[in-house]
Order: structure tokens, then sequence, then C-alpha cells
């Protein structure tokens, strides 16, 4: 076996195990901004579809949130826990919503605590839509997403 060179002299190289687990320089998602939007038109939009659009907008907001972080569920996996146990995507969303803030070294507006918000029947679920689009809308805003909020 040849004799490998040493690393250059004052840096040591980062252990195996730790080096794919390293964040992206400074700890900041790199990926893809999200596309702001509208916390009314999502609302309406789940009123007037009879809660269907909340599997879309899940699906929507997963797979931005997977795409920006590299970490999370991702659009299919929110879509489906959406259909079959709505109440987990509150809190699921709500802690990579968190987690997305702490990343990037922002205090977050929200924390996974708020997915308690589907215990107050119709009133909470609204709340919880606001709440987390607008801590969403607030991110992508402020890390230059300038699409206008729509859907």
């Amino acid at each position: 076996m040849a004799d490998l060179p040493p690393p250059p002299s004052g840096t040591t190289p980062p252990p195996p195990d730790r080096a794919a687990s390293m964040q992206p320089a400074g700890g900041m998602a790199n990926g893809p901004l999200g596309k702001p939007r509208s916390s009314g038109l999502v609302i309406l939009l789940t009123i007037v579809t009879f809660g269907i659009w909340t599997i879309v907008w899940s699906y929507q907001n997963g797979e931005e949130l997977k795409q920006r972080t590299g970490q999370g569920l991702g659009g299919v996996a929110y879509l489906f826990i959406t259909l079959l146990i709505s109440p987990v995507t509150m809190f699921l969303m709500a802690g990579e919503v968190e987690q997305l803030y702490r990343t990037a070294g922002k205090e977050p507006p929200i924390t996974t605590i708020w997915g308690l918000w589907f215990m107050l029947p119709i009133i909470g679920n609204f709340i919880w839509y606001f709440r987390i689009q607008g801590a969403l809308n607030a991110y992508w805003t402020s890390n230059g997403s300038i699409q206008k909020a729509g859907l």
C-alpha cells in the first residue's frame, strides 16, 4: 500500500461520518426558494373544494421545504399523510418550518407545538393555515423570492 501525502499543515479533514452530515456553509439552506402564497386564497380554495385543496397545498409546501433544505418528508409523503391522518401534517410541517428558520439562524415565528391548533374545531385549522403560510411567505420573501403571493 502506497503512503498517502499528509494533509496541508494547519488543516485536518473532518471524520468521514461527520462529513456527510455537515450543513452547507454557515448552516444555511441552499436549495431553491419556495413560492409565496396568499393565505386568504388558500383558505378560500379549501372551503370551495371541501378540503381537497389542503392536499395540494400540503404537497406543494412539503416539496418546496424539501428542495430548499435537502431534508424533510417531501411533497409525496405530505400528500399521503394529509389524506390519511391530516392532523399529523400540522405538527410535521410546523416542525419543518421551525427547522427552516433555525437553520437560517433566525427565530422561528412558529414551532412544532402549533400543530395543536387542530384541536380547536374549524377556527383552529384556519389559524394554523394563516400562521404557517405567513411564516413560509416571510421566509421566502426575506431570502429573495420575488414572486407575487398566489397559488
